[in-house]
Parts: C-alpha cells; structure tokens; sequence
C-alpha cells in the first residue's frame, strides 16, 4: 500500500473493501438510474467505484488533500466529481433536489452531520450512512432511551437501522462493529405548527440535566419558576417526574404548544 493511502488516524480513516457490506449501503438508498449522489469522505474510491456504476452523478467530497487528488487519478470516470471540502463546510444548496448521500463517514462526524442533513435548505431525500452500531441504535431509539440525537433525527426523518458491518472487515478495525443507518427524508414536515429553533431549545433544555426529572430541568434551562413549569406539564399531559429520554416526539409537540 502505499503512504498516501495509508489512513488518518486524525481523520478517522477507515478503509471498507467488503464487497457485500458495500453493495447494502447502495440497497439501503434505493438507488436508480437517474440519482444524484454525494458522498461522504470517499477515500480510496471501493464504495465510489460501486456508485458510478449505478447512478447519473457521483459528487464525492474528500477532506483529506492527497486522497481527494488521488480519487480522479483512480475512477476516471465522466460521471464522477471530487471535491476536496469539510463536508461540514459544503453547500448542500448547490446540488439538484432529491439527491441522496451514501457514505462510509467517520464516527466524530456523525451527529454533526445528520443536523447539516436535516437543517439544510436542500435535504437529501434519503442518506444511507455506515455510522458507529451504537450512533445507530441511538438514532432509532424509541421513548426510554430517546437522545437529542434521537429526537433530532426523527423530527425530520424516518429512520431505519439496516445491516450491521462487523469491525473486521474495515482497514485499520475500528474498536466498535458499524451498522447502516437509513435516513429517508419525510414527505411533509411532522409539526407543521412549529418552529424548529424554538423546539429544539425546549427539547434541549429537556436534556440539560439528564438526571432530573423534567420538573427540574425545564424549569432551569427555560428559567421559568417551578409552578410555571408544573403547570405547562401537566396540560401537556407529560408526569412532571418523568426524565427527557422518556419522552416521545408527540411529548415534546405538546410541552411546545403549551409553552408557546
């Protein structure tokens, strides 16, 4: 191998070669013809070489300088382009509409970048992405484990959880086994009623202190007394001892409307 395909530990490089687990991230976006894909941090080029065969488009953006130089070398393909961007930094707008990400990202980025997915102007229709299993199970929690990660990704999404990628089979192994998560984008906002700023203050105030009941911890992070916080969980139907991670979206919508 040579050095400049030897992976960033800074950057969390992690090499996938396994044909099949590749060939699920491309079912798991239900690819076609027609599709526009960006993806994420392509490295070597194993999962690009598999999307190039299958869609219109390929915009594959790299953060790393001598991988994102190496990749045209590589697949000089007419329907593949590469961007050397912090994908954090890329301007989603500048795609065409119902595009979808698939993409082997590294574990650091992946609450971040499922919230620049979600808040951008221009979502993707669907993100087939290869995260951390335990990022994903977190992603698909239901009431009782529920996240702001959680709650962020299916105020915007349906989510799945599709194959798990045992960590062998990567280049370096990571520590943890990977498991696809699917994002697909919903037809019509969940909460038509709501702004999405002041949600997601509400729901973070929720999490402030994860170990407080809500009584608690809305009443801190909203700085708002005590009997006003009883009483705007108890019209929201919400048990004023009840913790955050307990809550269901419906939850949240009601403390929302009843705070409003």
């Amino acid at each position: 191998m040579s050095k400049i395909a030897l992976p960033k530990k800074s950057l969390g490089q992690h090499w996938l070669n396994d044909q099949s687990a590749l060939e699920a991230m491309a079912e798991a976006a239900k690819l076609k013809n027609a599709d526009v894909v960006l993806e994420i941090g392509p490295g070597l080029g194993a999962l690009t070489k598999l999307l190039i065969e299958q869609v219109k488009q390929v915009i594959a953006v790299e953060l790393d300088e001598a991988l994102a130089e190496r990749l045209p070398q590589e697949i000089p393909a007419t329907n593949l382009t590469v961007v050397q961007e912090d994908i954090l930094q890329f301007d989603l707008t500048s795609l065409p509409p119902d595009y979808k990400v698939v993409a082997n990202i590294p574990y650091y980025l992946t609450s971040n970048l499922i919230r620049v997915l979600s808040e951008s102007s221009n979502p993707p229709s669907t993100a087939a992405l290869l995260v951390q299993k335990e990022v994903a199970e977190r992603v698909v929690a239901e009431p009782g484990a529920a996240s702001i990660l959680s709650i962020t990704a299916q105020f915007y999404w349906l989510v799945a959880s599709g194959q798990v990628v045992s960590a062998e089979l990567f280049t370096p192994p990571p520590k943890v086994d990977s498991q696809i998560l699917i994002l697909s984008r919903r037809a019509k906002p969940l909460f038509p009623d709501v702004d999405s700023k002041q949600f997601f203050r509400l729901v973070k105030a929720g999490f402030s202190q994860r170990r407080k009941t809500l009584l608690n911890s809305l009443s801190a992070g909203l700085n708002m007394s005590r009997p006003e916080t009883l009483e705007v969980l108890k019209k929201a139907g919400v048990n004023p001892v009840d913790r955050a991670q307990s809550l269901s979206l419906e939850n949240w919508h009601e403390l929302y409307r009843h705070i409003k």
